[in-house]
């Protein structure tokens, strides 16, 4: 699985907003590009893809900024990743539901939506809370515990 720089900055810079969320005060994008070392343009980019996704709220003005637009425990990785880059998993910018193998390569399809399904679990699984708090699902502690997942 590839991420792009925009979805890991993106993933980064909410993960921010939610630790920030606690002071009830709205976050500024010079502040998130700081703290997560994000260039400043790009993650104004993104800002708008998320505002536009439904994951912030901005507000404009001296005391502007962005916030959450809900708990961070009801925005789940896989919806940042949607909103910045659109399908979990595709081939060749298709759906693997959408692809038409033939012959000897025929059981891809299925390799690919196996594959699909794989990144489900562990994406639509973890909220931003999750991350920000540190308590993963066990599910995801117990492959991050396997010495063959860090190689």
């Amino acid at each position: 699985m590839r991420l792009s720089a925009r979805v890991d900055y993106a993933l980064r810079a909410v993960a921010e907003l939610a630790a920030s969320a606690g002071d009830g005060k709205l976050v500024t994008a010079d502040r998130l590009a700081s703290a997560q070392q994000i260039p400043p343009k790009f993650l104004e980019s993104i800002l708008l893809q998320l505002r536009r996704g439904g994951i912030v709220v901005a507000q404009r003005g001296p005391e502007g900024g962005y916030r959450l637009a809900r708990p961070a425990s009801e925005i789940s990785l896989a919806e940042i990743i949607r909103v910045i880059d659109g399908p979990l998993a595709n081939v060749r910018g298709q759906r693997p539901e959408e692809l038409g193998y033939h012959g000897a390569a025929s059981a891809l399809q299925d390799v690919w939506i196996a594959l699909r399904a794989n990144e489900r679990l562990i994406l639509e699984t973890v909220t931003i809370d999750d991350v920000v708090t540190g308590e993963l699902p066990e599910r995801v502690r117990d492959l991050v515990a396997d010495p063959r997942a860090w190689v």
